[in-house]
Formats: structure tokens, sequence, C-alpha cells
């Protein structure tokens, strides 16, 4: 065979906007001229269910794709052997260096839909056992990007690229905390150490990898990418440092080698020139997911790894291990995404003897501007919440899921609805829909509001704000002693007496007592601001 051509045929059947989820048992065939020189007809890939190969088909791939953006997806998995490019038919297909490997990478983006550029790509084992390619312009382009990837990936005499990553945050619209970037970065190699700090007013972390394998797979794989639906940018390049000197463990430094280092009560202490002219506190960063159901452990204790050629690289095994974290979603990094214009959630499992719409409007405002909550007539265990926009509902979702309200866990799902719908005049629903558009108790309606640097998954202390002069600890304790929850341990800001920190019992009980003092009228004209602590007392 001298050419792709006798293998793989391109045809006319179905546009690729078409390819998934429409399948049927056989090929289909469409004339291209796709990539200009090559005109020639390929045979895809559709169908259910097939043996295993080391070629992947890679369908519905964005119009700026490239060479390098589709190597990177197979990068993590093993080493890409070869590769054809079918830009005008928004198809690629991907040899891999084994059998195993590409397994390994069907398997994993089997649930976690991958995404480049924005835009989710479907990946499918090829009826094609090994991939023969031409020598046409454009071909020889891909062979190019896979000879230079290949170069660092492979070559034992190359220059082996930094272990540590700078990575900057852009279009910073929601906190990004040190352990969401530790997820996201783990699914690429062990991470060693990582610190944040904010510097020229741009969030960034430096990231030190076990090996420097590691780190160039994320950076090719991650670069570019958003970690919210339209914002938080990873621009990420390699550090001119060779290794992180961390001396505390807390919420902007870590060292996942040193358990038994101090959290410390400043900024980490860097001997490093270099690094001491690139550390500023963080303004943003947030503190560790302390209280939350999944938080990811100290140790940093990974699933269980697939097998990988590099060392220290490892890839969960399972694909939805990271989705069930409590990270918000992202748009390729290993996390569950609404669509965009989706706001709408179905939470269901709620105790419908008590559950109402202001409970949940209280609660899921903590993580967005609640638009309306609907219960279900007929089934008041479920409800529908429109936050306003996808992200606030990412937000609420990956942070409530599993969360216990009024003693049942709470289970959250996108909702195959745009939006909730209120009672056609004339229809009482007794009260099940609300509408709270233009409800004075949104905390996130001020463009550029501190709050959005104050999100926190639910936990056992609670941040109380605006208390008027003449509340003193005692009142405050009763108060939230009279909802029938336990108060550990209370604490005024030592600063600032208008704001104080409350442990209770359990989550279950601060998530409880956040939805019932909310806004509670002080006097004075005090109403209490109540939040999820970062901190415990």
């Amino acid at each position: 065979m001298d050419g792709v051509h006798q293998d793989i045929t391109v045809g006319t059947k179905r546009g690729s906007d078409e390819l998934f989820p429409s399948i049927s048992s056989s090929p289909y065939i469409m004339n291209t001229t796709a990539n200009g020189n090559d005109s020639k007809k390929f045979k895809g890939d559709l169908g259910g269910p097939r043996t295993p190969s080391r070629v992947i088909h890679l369908r519905k791939l964005p119009n700026d794709v490239t060479e390098t953006d589709v190597i990177g997806l197979g990068l993590p998995f093993g080493d890409v052997t070869n590769l054809l490019m079918l830009k005008a038919k928004s198809q690629a297909f991907l040899e891999m260096n084994s059998e195993e490997a590409a397994q390994n990478m069907v398997g994993y983006y089997s649930t976690v839909v991958p995404f480049i550029r924005s835009q989710p790509v479907y990946v499918q084992f090829s009826n094609h056992k090994e991939l023969k390619t031409d020598h046409s312009p454009n071909q020889e382009r891909a062979q190019a990007a896979l000879r230079a990837l290949n170069a660092t990936h492979v070559d034992p005499n190359a220059i082996i690229p930094s272990t540590v990553l700078r990575v900057v945050v852009e279009n910073l619209l929601y906190p990004v905390s040190l352990d969401a970037l530790c997820q996201i970065f783990s699914k690429f190699g062990t991470v060693l150490r990582i610190i944040v700090f904010t510097k020229n007013s741009q969030f960034q972390a430096l990231l030190q990898y076990q090996d420097g394998a590691s780190a160039q797979t994320a950076k090719l794989s991650l670069d570019g990418q958003n970690i919210y639906n339209g914002c938080c940018t990873l621009r990420i390049s390699f550090s001119k440092l060779t290794t992180l000197n961390v001396k505390f463990n807390n919420e902007k430094s870590r060292d996942f080698t040193r358990p038994d280092l101090p959290t410390g009560d400043s900024q980490p202490v860097m001997e490093h020139p270099a690094m001491a002219t690139a550390f500023t506190p963080g303004i943003i960063s947030a503190a560790p997911y302390t209280g939350a159901n999944h938080a990811f452990p100290h140790a940093f204790a990974l699933p269980p790894t697939v097998s990988s050629p590099y060392a220290g690289l490892t890839v969960p095994a399972l694909p939805g291990a990271l989705a069930s974290l409590s990270f918000p979603g992202a748009t390729r990094l290993g996390f569950p995404q609404i669509p965009e214009g989706h706001s709408v959630v179905l939470v269901s499992n709620l105790n419908a003897e008590r559950v109402t719409p202001h409970c949940l409007f209280i609660l899921f405002g903590v993580y967005g501007d609640v638009m309306r909550v609907k219960i279900l007539f007929n089934k008041k265990e479920n409800a529908l919440v429109q936050m306003c926009d996808a992200t606030q509902a990412q937000l609420a979702m990956n942070h409530l899921s599993g969360q216990r309200l009024h003693g049942k866990p709470l289970r959250i799902t996108l909702s195959k609805h745009t939006s909730v719908q209120l009672p056609r005049e004339g229809h009482e629903d007794q009260g099940l829909t609300k509408d709270y558009s233009n409800s004075p108790l949104h905390r996130f309606k001020k463009p550029g509001s501190k709050n959005y640097s104050n999100i926190f998954p639910p936990s056992a202390t609670l941040h109380l704000s605006n208390i008027p002069p003449s509340v003193v600890e005692d009142d405050l304790k009763m108060l939230f002693s009279s909802s029938g929850a336990l108060v550990k341990a209370f604490k005024f800001f030592q600063k600032d007496h208008k704001m104080a920190l409350i442990q209770m019992g359990s989550v279950e009980e601060a998530i409880e007592c956040l939805i019932e003092f909310h806004n509670h009228d002080l006097g004075e004209n005090h109403h209490l601001r109540v939040s999820f602590s970062k901190s415990s007392i």
C-alpha cells in the first residue's frame, strides 16, 4: 500500500456534524478535498463497539485544530507513532505505539469527553490496524509535528524540559485554588510541589513535576484551555527554576514529599532569589477543600493508574475519577461540563417534608445568582434550580452534589430544561415555583464582586459578616444554637468585629444554619451575611 487512501476512505453520505451520536453499522462514504491536495478518498470509521486497534479515530475537531492539539490527546497514554489529519472533515486518525496504549486512551475518554479549543471531541477505535500516510504537504506537516514532539518524549539524548511549570490564569472571573490546580495537573504526572501567588495583578502558580516528560505533556495538553466555561484560561510555560523550595503546607504552597511541614502563618519562605522576586501574597488563593465530601487527601494519592512509558506519568484508570472531586467543571480538564446556555439543574433526593423554594434559593445562592426555583408538584423530592449562567450552575452542582440537606444527600444533575417556567396566570401551584430574578439577596450581581473570590465548598465552619457593634459572642452562639445545632467554637476577627467564624457540629448543621440565618435581622439595620469559610477555628 503506497497511500492511506487504500486503507481509509472518507465519503459523502453524512457531514461531520452528524457523525455522532448518529451511528450506523457500516462505514460512511464522503468525497472530499480534505487538506487541500488530499483529494483522495478516505474510508471513515463509524459504528458501535469494535475490536481494539492501535489506530484511533477522532471526530468533530474544531476548525482551528492543530497537529499538536491532536497529538496531545494521545501523549499521556503512550508514544504517538503516526498521524493523519483531515481538517476539512473535522477528523483525524492517531496511531499509538501499542494496542494497550490505545485501549487506555479510548477507555479514559469514553466517559471523560476530551475538549480541544473548548469543543468536545469524539474518540473511538478505528477499523484499521495501522496508518500508512502519503507525502502530501499536509501530511508532511503532520509528520514534522510528530517528529518534533517525539524528539522530546522518546529521544534519550534530547534536551529534557524543565520539571517546573509557570502557570498564569487569565480572565480570572472565578477563584482558582491550589488544590484545584493540583487536581488538574496531577492527571499528567506526579506533582511534587506547588506555589500559588499574584504578580502584576495576575494569579499565577509554579508547579514542579517528578520528571520533565510529565511537565511537557501537561504543558502540551493544558496550555490555552479554560478551567471554567469561557474563563480562567491557562497559559503555561517552562520555568527557569529547577526546583521549588517550599517551607509551609497551606493554601499558598504545598510540598507533597514533606507532609511534616508546618502550615505557617505567612507566605512561604523561598531561598531561591528568582522565587523571592516572583512571589507576592495570593489575593484570591483558595484554601484546601476542608470539609468537602470529596476533598482530595493531602498525600495526594492518585487512583490506580494505567501504564505509561514515562516514569512518573500517572493517568487515572477510572475515567470519572476526577469528575467526583469538589472542583467545578472544566472544558477539557477531566471534569464534567455544562454546555453554554444551560443554567438549570435538577436537584433530587430532597426531604419533601422540609424543603422550600427559599431554602434552595439561599443554599444555591452561595455559588451563583438563583433566578428561579421550582419544586415539582407531583414529585416534591425533586426541584429545578435556574442559575444566572452555566458556570454558576456548574459551581453549584459540583460543590453541593452529595452534601446532606435535612438528612438526605443531594443528587444534582443537568436538567434537560433551559429555563424554569412560571405557572400560567390563574394557575396556582401552591407556592412551589418562585421567581428570584430581582432578589436583593443575590451575591454576585455586582461585576468584580469580592464574593467571587470567596467561593468555598460547604464546611462545618461558617463566615459571618455585617455584625453590628452591639452584638456580642454569646448573642451569636445563642442564635445559632436556637436551630438545634451544636456550636463547637466561635471567634471574632481580631481587627474587625464586624466579622466572625463559627464552627458547627457538622457540615450538615452548617448548611442548615446558613440557610436559616443568612440575612437574619440583627437590628440596627444590619442583616447577617453567612457563607462557608475556608478556615477552621
